[in-house]
């Protein structure tokens, strides 16, 4: 490794994310709101693991939490990492493929459909650009 290359001292955070699309295509995304790091940007839904949590069971947690749906089924789609300033993020992608209940913004967080070619013009997490490529290439 060389000398100009950023070292890592801490553990990575453990985070997931839910990537849900409606019968268009569209993706669901969600601002950060004020006050949270990296606040204003739009983000795949989902948050940080528990310690001794799954996962999936964070997964569910999680879009319980923001958007008051129940999970039902999910494929496991990629592992990405990035490299913040403050910290290094270990991001699971879940594909949620089926849910129950009805998407609401339950921490008062703005909400929009968007399709995958449209997200190029949003502020979008660095860590979750990874997965908008993805998401274009396919």
């Amino acid at each position: 490794m060389s000398s100009t290359e950023p070292q890592l001292t801490k553990a990575p955070i453990q985070v997931v994310a839910g990537l849900i699309e409606d019968d268009q295509g569209k993706v669901l995304v969600g601002q950060r709101l004020p006050g949270t790091h990296m606040a204003g940007f739009w983000e795949i839904p989902g948050g940080k693991c528990r310690s001794e949590e799954s996962s999936r069971d964070a997964l569910d947690r999680e879009l319980h939490e923001e958007l008051g749906i129940r999970v039902l089924s999910t494929t496991f789609l990629m592992t990405l990492t990035h490299q913040y300033p403050e910290y290094n993020v270990r991001l699971e992608v879940w594909r949620v493929e089926d849910y129950e209940g009805e998407v609401v913004a339950r921490e008062n967080q703005l909400l929009a459909w968007v399709l995958p070619e449209k997200l190029i013009g949003l502020p979008i997490l660095p860590a979750d650009e990874p997965l908008v490529e993805a998401l274009l290439d396919h």
